[in-house]
């Protein structure tokens, strides 16, 4: 019984031993084929085109219906218009207060407010002590990103979520953070989540475990931790508690009212109760839009959607996931792609080799890819994401290495013995034939003469005993790579000939086989000893030319900057003042808008430079400067145009009480005194205000009215004292 057990088995092992040497080709291009595969995913090579297949079956998934519980109140461009931006304190009380007097079930307040914005903060921060269901929102310092906090009363209330958008690298969103953990061993939960657990708790759900994994579950869902490789994702960065985002189509998932409708009773009251409202800008001035996977498009320009859009998506997908079971994006575990890229790396050269003909391979292959994609758009759509992209590589590329190869021994079988000598006797480069044992077989008189023995010679020795005993093992080397491999080599190599002359060469080693099966290496040797010189040579020129060319740049860019800066205070000089303003009237032209243009005098300048000397004055100088730059936009322009007077261009400004509140905010910034060397120096400011076009339309009439302002300014300060 065992003999014959043991009979059996062998004689599996020897099928199996003759199944593996019949397939050696099959198993090796299958196998360098997924090696290659799972190395250009392993690198992340592959990553943007199952990003690309991801987003295009978001868009193509059928349009799910709007969802009522979420209700977004959106600061539009007309609501800037009429309101001004930011909103302040007191027409955002008035908001909460109104919403609040609707019974919603939680007020999402997805805009930073860390800092007071008068009028009316006091009313602000009663508005949220008394009203117990609003949410703020802050942003986590991360890396080099500053932090923003929440209203202070928020943060006391624990009522404060963090923005938990996360950017992939093509700039889309398609993951978010539920939960962070900071370095203080403390957690945050992010702010839809925030909203999503205040609404759910009113239904009796609670977070929970879901298993070993503590996965979080809620209701009917369980929301899986992303990992640093699931997906298409290749060492992502899986921090903190993220998740794929499953959002709606960006202009169909949600009930969207302005602010301004809010305000003037414009609303169905019923549209608000026992709701979620979140509140955001949507106006495309203020610059929170973001891409996410619907926004690509074929034909049309990329649609980005409002940050409060975002929100409202990553909390619609929580909730209904837990209330309505709707799936949340699942991913298979890495080992099993590995698989299945191994897989299609054999099915793709199996049916090459069966089929052989090119063109009925390339038909089955492009079935097989579009039914797999048709396979992973059926998964997508049940809620799992299955990267195909590398298994569709896999089985084209080994299908087309298959094809190479038999293209290859179908050349191979056509060429004969006198044709190889043909060829080497009309090359006039040097050529030598070796067979597999290393042995020079045929020479021609070209090799001769560049090594620098005889032909006679040269077929008796070995490479051992004509070269330096480096440059023969390497040559060895080089040979048997061509043997064992099968494949074609260039190689440049260094070589002595008989007189001692060391050159460079560049040899092409190819393997021939003969009618009767006999393998022989085929070498083709160039002196390229010159050509190396003279590229070593273009490359020092060229490195010379780069460092020559770098300085000129920095020489130049010095140049510049000189010509259009304060020397003093590094502000914009009266040069590029003018550059500027010309600039934001052509902006605002383009754009129907207005431009404020402010005039500023130091009001006690003199008397800190008579007094305390012009080392002190300069010093003063360039503290206000700084102060200048620190309260305005960043698309404002200030400007120096000598001694104590400075300018300030304000694009997009909303009219004439806009450029006072700035105006005013300056003046409150210079009048705080200034510490100067031990010396405490206070000085006022003169400000005169001119706007575009209300003031006139060019340039020097802006200018003129603005200075006049200034001088008037001036004269009242000095009457009131």
């Amino acid at each position: 019984m065992f003999k014959l057990f043991g009979s059996h088995q062998n004689t599996i092992l020897k099928n199996i031993k003759h199944w593996l040497i019949e397939n050696r080709r099959l198993l090796l291009t299958a196998s360098t084929s997924a090696g290659i595969v799972i190395l250009l995913r392993s690198f992340g090579l592959l990553q943007s085109w199952e990003w690309t297949l991801y987003d295009y079956f978001f868009r193509l998934r059928p349009t799910e219906p709007l969802d009522p519980r979420i209700v977004i109140v959106g600061i539009d461009e007309s609501d800037i218009q009429k309101y001004g931006y930011p909103i302040n304190d007191q027409l955002m009380a008035e908001i909460l207060q109104k919403l609040h007097s609707l019974q919603p079930r939680a007020i999402g307040l997805d805009i930073y407010r860390d800092f007071p914005r008068e009028p009316g903060y006091k009313n602000f921060v009663k508005a949220l002590e008394n009203i117990p269901n609003i949410i703020g929102i802050e942003r986590i310092g991360i890396k080099d990103s500053l932090g923003i906090k929440a209203p202070e009363i928020l943060a006391q209330k624990q009522q404060v979520g963090f923005n938990n958008i996360l950017t992939d690298a093509d700039g889309k969103i398609r993951r978010g953070f539920l939960y962070m953990h900071l370095e203080d061993g403390n957690f945050r939960e992010s702010f839809p989540l925030k909203l999503a657990l205040n609404y759910l708790k009113k239904e009796g759900i609670e977070p929970k475990a879901a298993n070993k994994a503590n996965d979080l579950q809620l209701g009917l869902a369980v929301f899986r931790r992303l990992k640093i490789n699931d997906g298409a994702y290749i060492r992502v960065d899986a921090g903190g508690y993220q998740i794929l985002a499953n959002p709606r189509k960006i202009s169909d998932g949600f009930h969207i009212v302005s602010m301004n409708d809010l305000l003037s009773g414009k609303i169905t009251p019923n549209l608000f109760k026992d709701r979620i409202i979140i509140i955001g800008y949507t106006a495309t001035s203020v610059k929170d839009f973001h891409r996410n996977s619907y926004s690509s498009s074929l034909f049309n320009a990329p649609k980005e959607v409002s940050g409060v859009e975002l929100q409202a998506n990553f909390l619609s997908q929580i909730l209904s996931s837990a209330l309505d079971g709707r799936v949340n994006i699942k991913v298979f575990p890495e080992p099993i792609e590995w698989l299945l890229i191994i897989s299609f790396s054999y099915i793709g050269a199996n049916l090459s080799w069966q089929l052989l003909l090119p063109k009925k391979s390339i038909i089955t292959i492009l079935f097989i890819s579009i039914n797999l994609i048709g396979f992973s758009y059926i998964a997508f759509v049940n809620g799992w994401w299955f990267p195909i992209v590398p298994s569709i590589f896999a089985l084209n590329s080994s299908a087309v290495m298959i094809l190479f190869h038999l293209a290859h021994l179908k050349e191979e079988w056509q060429k004969s013995t006198e044709f190889l000598q043909s060829v080497i006797n009309a090359i006039p480069d040097p050529i030598f034939v070796k067979d597999k044992y290393h042995r020079r077989i045929v020479l021609n008189e070209a090799y001769g003469k560049f090594i620098g023995y005889s032909v006679d010679d040269l077929l008796i020795k070995t490479d051992y005993e004509l070269f330096p005993q480096n440059e023969a093992s390497i040559f060895w080397q080089q040979d048997e790579l061509v043997f064992q491999t099968n494949q074609q080599q260039e190689n440049e190599e260094s070589f002595t000939d008989a007189r001692g002359i060391t050159h460079i060469i560049a040899t092409k080693r190819t393997l021939h086989q003969d009618a009767a099966g006999n393998l022989f290496l085929v070498g083709v040797i160039r002196d390229i000893t010159e050509r190396k010189k003279i590229e070593e040579n273009l490359k020092e020129t060229a490195t010379k030319l780069k460092i020559d060319n770098d300085k000129l740049k920095l020489l130049g860019d010095s140049l510049h900057h000189q010509a259009n800066h304060d020397p003093l205070t590094g502000l914009p000089n009266r040069k590029q003042f003018h550059e500027r303003l010309s600039q934001a009237i052509e902006w605002a032209n383009l754009n129907e808008q207005m431009v404020g243009l402010l005039f500023l005098d130091l009001n006690g300048f003199k008397a800190v430079n008579d007094t305390l000397g012009h080392n002190i004055g300069d010093l003063l100088l360039k503290l206000v400067a700084q102060r200048l730059q620190g309260c305005l936009r960043g698309s404002d322009t200030v400007s120096r145009l000598g001694g104590d007077e400075f300018t300030v261009v304000l694009p997009g400004i909303p009219g004439k009480l806009g450029a006072s509140r700035v105006a005013d905010k300056i003046r409150s910034t210079i009048n705080q005194p200034f510490e100067l060397e031990d010396h405490i120096v206070p000085v006022g400011t003169s400000i005169g205000i001119s706007i575009y076009p209300l003031d006139g339309r060019e340039i020097d009439q802006l200018i003129h009215h603005a200075d006049t302002a200034m001088y008037e300014d001036k004269k009242q300060q000095k009457e009131q004292r």
